[in-house]
């Protein structure tokens, strides 16, 4: 049997890739600190390399520019989101979770970093068409999700789910803005909740199951 042979080529390889991935970690959690603080308009690229604690050098070989490093940071942003909104929806019923879902989608944007990165800096600096299809991309599908199982229990009469699901799309993402606007958000986030609640109400027909 032939002895063992050692790589340390191989061994300095996955060193080296460990080391960009957590030069890349700490760009990015600094990235949210600052574009979540601050703001994308407020924030340097100099204050970026700063707070993450590496190079120029460093920051330019894992992004291109600012812009591309918020597009990661957005990405990273609207995962959390989607996730919150996944654990709010618990409940006894199919009603229940999309209900319990929608409030927390509402709930979660209180978060001065969620409103600073995807509500008010995301349509700016990324443009509406690109910063719609990330957050269809994450949100919508959670909601029509809850919206088809909702229809299979019976709490929804059953039709076409695109149409609704844009809809309700909307009024939260209104609902969401109103919030973050908003100079004193719990007390928008009660009011924008109950209308919410009301939209949905009115989404469960005459007979819903008990």
């Amino acid at each position: 049997m032939g002895m063992p042979v050692n790589n340390p080529s191989a061994k300095s390889t996955a060193t080296n890739e460990e080391r960009s991935e957590a030069t890349r970690a700490r760009l990015l959690a600094a990235a949210r600190r600052l574009f979540g603080r601050s703001g994308y308009a407020k924030t340097s690229v100099e204050e970026l390399v700063g707070r993450g604690g590496v190079t120029k050098g460093a920051f330019y070989h894992h992004f291109e520019d600012k812009k591309a490093i918020f597009l990661a940071v957005l990405e990273e942003a609207q995962m959390r989101l989607a996730e919150r909104c996944a654990a709010a929806a618990q409940g006894d019923d199919a009603w229940q979770r999309a209900v319990a879902g929608c409030h927390g989608f509402l709930e979660a944007c209180t978060d001065r970093e969620i409103q600073q990165i995807i509500l008010r800096d995301g349509p700016v600096v990324l443009g509406w068409e690109t910063w719609r299809e990330i957050d269809t991309r994450y949100a919508l599908g959670l909601l029509e999700v809850g919206l088809r199982d909702a229809m299979a229990g019976g709490f929804i009469r059953s039709r076409p789910t695109k149409p609704l699901v844009h809809l309700l799309f909307g009024a939260l993402c209104e609902g969401a803005m109103v919030i973050a606007r908003a100079k004193k958000p719990r007390e928008a986030l009660a009011t924008v909740t109950r209308e919410v609640d009301e939209l949905l109400e009115g989404m469960r027909g005459q007979n819903p199951p008990r």
